[in-house]
């Protein structure tokens, strides 16, 4: 049976040509960089945190050094950002643990990293996807929370982007199809692991995930798969030069 996740999913909302390269041809685009190596290891390190295991800062040095060995030799490495990094991942370490329990109060873990391949139905489709984290606290809610490494803090925009929300409306809608819990007890939640901010190096907050929201996201994903299983595969010019721009922009793939 087919698959889709969310990554792939965005990347068809980018642009459908841009999904066909990437994700059924298989032509390697972004490769990635100094940020996903980070992003990486400060993940591995708030999975254990809440895991209640013992963390120091050598673990989180190890695994962003290991993280930038993995990235192919041809991307330029910028060492002064990396030794940055080392400290900035120092800083945020500690306050996750107070971070958490100062949002949630009581809790216990319920899944780190857990793995979704879920049917959708009518489509021959799985939803495939791994969540960050799933807590549950004393009134009954599941909680899922979806790390998220950045510099300074999400603004307005970026907390309100729907295609940003569909991440967690989607994990709630599967993962309550999986375990058979009703998704009024389920809440969605952005953890952001601020590397440069002065302050609250943690902030948490909610994503609301209501049945509109719900609704909404689903459609496109059966929009989205109706299209690629159509061999519809149509240039979004838009998306060409627009954010960080596309790797393939002028290039032998997209010319």
């Amino acid at each position: 049976m087919s698959h889709i996740s969310y990554s792939e999913l965005k990347n068809w909302v980018q642009c459908p040509f841009y999904h066909n390269l990437v994700n059924i041809q298989k032509i390697k685009g972004f490769k990635g960089n100094e940020f996903t190596a980070f992003g990486t290891a400060i993940h591995t390190v708030c999975e254990k945190k809440l895991l209640h295991e013992a963390v120091s800062d050598d673990l989180f040095v190890q695994e962003l050094q290991k993280n930038i060995a993995d990235i192919d030799d041809d991307v330029e490495i910028n060492k002064k950002l990396v030794n940055e990094m080392k400290e900035q991942g120092k800083r945020i370490i500690p306050e996750i643990d107070d971070a958490v329990s100062k949002y949630f109060g009581d809790y216990e873990v319920v899944s780190t990293e857990e793995a979704l391949m879920v049917p959708i139905e009518n489509t021959g489709y799985n939803f495939k996807g791994y969540i960050d984290a799933v807590i549950k606290t004393p009134d009954g809610k599941y909680h899922i929370i979806d790390w998220k490494s950045c510099s300074w803090g999400w603004d307005s925009r970026r907390r309100s982007d729907p295609i940003v929300n569909y991440q967690l409306t989607l994990y709630k809608h599967f993962f309550a199809l999986k375990h058979d819990i009703d998704a009024d007890k389920i809440e969605t939640h952005f953890a952001l692991l601020k590397r440069t901010a002065k302050n609250n190096n943690v902030e948490i907050f909610r994503a609301t995930s209501g049945k509109k929201k719900t609704y909404n996201a689903y459609s496109l994903l059966m929009r989205a798969i109706h299209n690629i299983t159509n061999g519809v595969r149509i240039k979004n010019k838009l998306s060409c030069t627009a954010g960080y721009g596309c790797e393939f922009y002028k290039t032998k793939h997209c010319p």
